[in-house]
């Protein structure tokens, strides 16, 4: 039996006593490509919001760190300037409070302390910056890595063994990072803000602990959907392999 001369690809046909039966090999291959689209249209539009956020947030820091070479009132992280830190762990006010930000009557004032020193020292200045550099080196990483996981799915697909792995990384991104972050920053904090006010003082103020549930519970959803993929993945194949 000839070949269909109507259609441009390949065949391949199987007989039986009944019917005749003919599957497109180019036609497998149109499927997939459909289902590569759709598969990038699932990522949209936090695929395109992505993109434009990297780019903003690379050109305000390289702007930043050339703006703070030449010129005086802006810095970034521990290059010149005020040192400064808040103590979140205490808080106070009274009557010229009040009035200072404008209370109504019978309204009260809690303001925490926020300690600057006009002439720090280097010490200072790496204190400050092991206390703020910690969350932009999270949030970035996390950043890139969402970036890659994006880009890796559009390239790959949805549903492929890259991007649960991918997924994975992330979540485990987030939550080591996030905890080690918040050590880091206690601990520098703890460490500033005993070189800013006097002793009996700094033990009083003690340290402010915060547990990042948003990024734990961020990373185990993560998780969860990294697992979802990964059976995606599987049912993919099982009906991969039956054409």
């Amino acid at each position: 039996m000839g070949a269909d001369p109507s259609a441009g690809s390949l065949f391949a046909v199987a007989f039986d006593e009944h019917q005749t039966y003919r599957y497109s090999i180019t036609s497998f291959f149109d499927n997939r490509v459909v289902v590569m689209v759709d598969d990038r249209k699932l990522l949209e539009p936090l695929f395109s919001a992505m993109s434009l956020v990297l780019r903003v947030v690379l050109g305000l820091a390289v702007a930043g760190f050339i703006l703070s070479l030449f010129v005086d009132g802006i810095h970034v992280a521990f290059i010149g300037g005020d040192v400064c830190l808040t103590a979140d762990g205490i808080s106070g006010g009274s009557s010229d409070t009040n009035a200072m930000f404008g209370a109504r009557e019978g309204v009260d004032v809690a303001a925490s302390p926020r300690y600057c020193t006009s002439d720090p020292t280097r010490s200072q200045h790496a204190l400050e910056a092991l206390h703020d550099l910690p969350s932009f080196i999270l949030t970035f990483g996390g950043l890139l890595l969402l970036n890659r996981l994006l880009r890796g799915a559009a390239r790959d697909g949805v549903y492929t063994a890259q991007t649960a792995s991918r997924l994975r990384g992330l979540g485990w991104w987030l939550l080591v990072g996030s905890l080690l972050t918040e050590v880091a920053q206690a601990i520098a904090r703890a460490q500033l803000l005993a070189t800013l006010v006097k002793e009996d003082m700094a033990d009083a103020l003690g340290n402010a602990w915060d547990i990042p549930f948003l990024s734990l519970l961020t990373a185990l959803g993560l998780f969860t959907f990294a697992r979802i993929v990964r059976a995606g993945v599987v049912m993919r194949e099982d009906v991969e392999a039956t054409i």
